[in-house]
């Protein structure tokens, strides 16, 4: 083993075991030493033995037996014999020297509830779970819909059944549900900037960009189109922050009942944290019409590697839901589903978000402080709720040049731009400026690194 290469001690091992069972060096039937010796013999952890061997178990070099442990498995009956030894690639090699991400999707890994979680991952592995095993019902897990109309009920003012939601594997992978339970003459119309991904998905060439201001999605100008179906994000608009006004609310409610067509689709991805005021009622709660679909995940308030995410669909759509989707299987690990449920069921979601909200409010007052105290000149928005901010720059470079001389002293920030679906021509460079991720000890040290590589002096 060579400690002092670029090459990964895993993929060193990894390697030289292997290139040995192909020369024949190790005979087949040969017991491999045990993780915890062969790290010992090595001075090296036991997770690297662990890697290895998982790979060479993956690519049937070697086999598992339980409490015995590994042997050489009979080369001569695997289908493929790799002849030359291949680099592993390195994975996210563009991400390794980044020093700080003020990526406004980061959240604060430090303060996840790992024991909690833990126990209810081990109790539902450890019961004979079998039925778990099989395809569970396609809307989602009907403990986890469960638990959701209710915390929807006491946190956001909605009234729904489990039955009208629906659980997926993401926004990207929910909304184009949506979009074609509502496909048949149907002109959608979107937030201008607003949320990137829903260009790419399937509105790309037809999408209506509607304009936003300090009050939130502009109405008067969504009336002027022929859009019928309109995506926005009424409680924290994206990227903005901005709040849509009762005013804009009530007139949006009007828009869509005067046909019979029209619906809104509200993401409400973070109403959970607000830190001045009462929560923003949701749009769906004051709904009479039946013309909002209701949309969220539990990428900020849990973990974004979760990847579970759902919507509550108006009665009216729930027939043509089932006729259009009674083949789809859900997009979330069953296991998954009812570790949520549990969590959610005995209180612990509700404690973390209430967690969540005070670190987060702290890391909050701490980034705008320094901006407020040593670079007055930087404008701040959208600081009333969310997990980032908006900071407008007087200077004269571009976004994008900003942005690389940002990245080439190690710091990653996204230019407003990059989530427009129509050219706004802003006065000042602005970014959007995510501290979820950020420690709360180095957002000094990362705001100070970020405005002397621009040349902001304090």
């Amino acid at each position: 083993m060579n400690k002092n290469t670029t090459k990964p001690l895993y993929e060193q091992l990894y390697i030289g075991i292997k290139t040995a069972i192909l020369r024949q060096q190790i005979e087949v039937g040969t017991k491999l030493p045990s993780k915890k010796k062969l790290a010992e013999f090595l001075n090296i952890s036991q997770t690297t033995i662990e890697v290895s061997y998982a790979q060479l178990i993956a690519e049937g070099f070697i086999v598992s037996k339980p409490r015995i442990g590994y042997f050489v498995e009979d080369i001569n009956e695997l289908p493929y014999i790799e002849t030359e030894q291949v680099e592993l690639p390195v994975e996210h090699a563009e991400n390794q020297n980044i020093q700080f991400d003020f990526h406004p999707g980061k959240v604060d890994t430090d303060s996840f509830p790992f024991p909690v979680w833990r126990k209810y991952a081990k109790n539902l592995y450890d019961l004979p779970s079998k039925e778990l095993l099989q395809n569970g019902e396609p809307q989602g897990e009907y403990t986890l819909r469960t638990e959701i109309a209710k915390y929807l009920y006491q946190s956001r003012g909605i009234v729904c059944k489990p039955e009208q939601i629906v659980i997926g594997s993401g926004t990207e992978q929910l909304l184009p549900m949506i979009l074609r339970l509502l496909e048949n003459d149907s002109n959608f119309a979107l937030e201008n900037p607003g949320y990137s991904a829903i260009p790419r998905i399937q509105l790309q060439n037809k999408a209506i960009p509607i304009p936003v201001d300090e009050d939130g999605l502009i109405v008067d100008e969504l009336e002027k189109t022929n859009a019928n179906v309109v995506y926005i994000t009424p409680s924290h608009q994206f990227p903005t922050g901005a709040v849509l006004s009762a005013t804009r609310r009530t007139q949006l409610m009007h828009w869509a009942a005067k046909l019979e067509n029209r619906y809104i689709i509200e993401d409400d991805y973070d109403s959970e944290f607000r830190y001045t005021g009462k929560p923003i009622p949701a749009l769906q709660g004051m709904d009479q019409n039946d013309k909002v679909i209701y949309l969220s995940t539990f990428t900020k308030s849990l973990m974004p590697s979760l990847r579970v995410a759902y919507f509550v669909l108006p009665s009216t759509l729930l027939k043509k839901y089932k006729e259009t989707f009674s083949y789809y299987s859900a997009t979330v690990p069953r296991f998954d589903q009812h570790i949520v449920a549990s969590f959610m069921r005995d209180g612990y979601f509700s404690k973390h978000l209430n967690r969540m909200r005070k670190i987060y409010r702290k890391k909050l007052d701490k980034l705008t402080h320094i901006f407020h105290t040593d670079y007055p000149e930087v404008i701040i928005t959208g600081d009333q709720a969310g997990m980032h901010i908006l900071i407008s720059l007087p200077l004269q470079k571009s976004e994008k040049e900003l942005q690389t001389i940002a990245a080439e002293s190690s710091i990653a920030i996204y230019p407003v731009t990059d989530y427009l679906l129509k050219p706004i021509e802003y006065k000042y460079p602005t970014f959007l400026l995510g501290f979820g991720g950020i420690p709360f000890e180095k957002i000094e040290e990362g705001i100070h690194q970020l405005m002397q590589c621009w040349g902001i002096a304090r």
